[in-house]
């Protein structure tokens, strides 16, 4: 083992330790304190298993990474456990000791996810690329989970933040509601417009490298549509298209039209000097210069408006739906169910619109990857 490695090694098991003892202390300090507020002592025996299981020094020794990430993962997921189980008895009235539960357990998650952030370390390989997507899995489930205990320790009223709890049971029960409202919004609107922009943006871009006044006339246009707020676009195409999706479509169209634009042009300027006087030595045409040389260099460019484009198109049809629809749309259940005060079924929508966008955003991406894989940014 060289010295660089043994040096880089020891502050990580530094941290390792030094997590592990905060996590032992809170454990050790919620030992003698109430898990309710007036002294209430409700599953005090799992609460002292528990911190027992917590308290375990060799979670932090280890020198083998895997074996520290088993133990620490072990212990938290049965630190988890009991913090679930004990929010029945603590709901609105947690005391010290619950804290004190869910703050070591806390530190213990995080050295969870820098024991998994490690292994993912070196070139890529298929356990690595696993332990790469269990980085943001752990920290989304301890989100989660942090979630609900601070809503039902702190007894948060449901109307100003459910529980998750409270959110995946409105969105079982309410599935079909849910799938016609992503059918609408989703499939219609957003698929439609986003298309139609991103498409009119690309072919235009093409046309304004080639005539040289419209870049100087037409893109400081662009930039002052792109600015105008969805609020004042969206009422206008609802009078202009309906109040079917096609009017969701078309501020989907203006939204995305315009990023796709400024980013293709100067993707199509991204090509060196050197490469282009190569291409003229060639004789190669403007067609060929274009397919062979400039378009390719400007597929990362390309590729970032895509992105872009994926999470406002879906900002775009939502907030258009607030204006005039059909009694079906994602943006119409959230305005309806705001005003009844059905609050669970507004965080139901927002999380499908939130898979969708993520799922649509990580497509793109994927595509990206594999178009681009000479990049220097996917260089390993």
């Amino acid at each position: 083992m060289s010295a660089a490695h043994i040096t880089a090694e020891r502050p990580q098991s530094q941290g390792a330790f030094l997590l592990t003892v905060l996590a032992a202390i809170f454990a050790i300090v919620a030992l003698p304190l109430p898990i309710s507020e007036g002294g209430s002592r409700v599953g005090g025996s799992s609460l002292l298993l528990a911190s027992l299981l917590l308290v375990v020094p060799t979670t932090g020794w280890p020198r083998i990474v895997g074996l520290r990430l088993l133990l620490n993962a072990v212990i938290a997921t049965a630190a988890f456990g009991l913090l679930l189980a004990l929010l029945s008895a603590v709901e609105g009235r947690a005391g010290l000791g619950y804290w004190a539960v869910l703050t070591a357990t806390a530190f213990l998650t995080v050295q969870v996810m820098r024991d998994l952030a490690r292994l993912t370390e070196g070139r890529p390989t298929p356990l690595r690329r696993a332990f790469s997507l269990a980085v943001p899995v752990v920290f989304g489930l301890w989100l989660l989970i942090l979630w609900e205990c601070l809503v039902r320790g702190f007894g948060v009223p449901p109307v100003l933040l459910p529980p998750p709890s409270a959110i995946a049971v409105t969105f079982a029960s309410s599935l079909p509601t849910l799938w016609a409202d992503f059918r609408q919004t989703f499939l219609k609107a957003v698929i439609a417009g986003y298309a139609m922009g991103c498409g009119a943006g690309f072919l235009l871009a093409l046309l304004v490298d080639r005539v040289p006044f419209l870049k100087r006339g037409l893109l400081p246009v662009g930039n002052l549509v792109s600015a105008l707020p969805i609020v004042g676009i969206a009422p206008i195409m609802v009078m202009w298209f309906g109040f079917d999706w096609p009017s969701k479509a078309a501020v989907v169209v203006v939204m995305t039209f315009f990023p796709m634009l400024v980013n293709t042009v100067s993707g199509l300027n991204a090509a060196g000097a050197m490469e282009r006087d190569l291409m003229r030595t060639y004789a190669a045409t403007h067609t060929q210069s274009l397919i062979k040389l400039r378009l390719p260099a400007a597929l990362p460019f390309i590729f970032n408006a895509l992105k872009i484009n994926s999470t406002l198109a879906l900002i775009g049809a939502i907030v258009a739906e607030f204006f005039g629809t059909p009694i079906v749309g994602m943006g119409f259940r959230i305005s309806t169910e705001v005003g009844r005060m059905n609050i669970d079924m507004v965080w139901a929508e927002i999380t499908v619109a939130a898979i969708a966008g993520s799922l649509f955003y990580g497509l793109v991406a994927l595509i990206e990857r594999t178009l681009t894989f000479w990049h220097p940014s996917y260089r390993h």
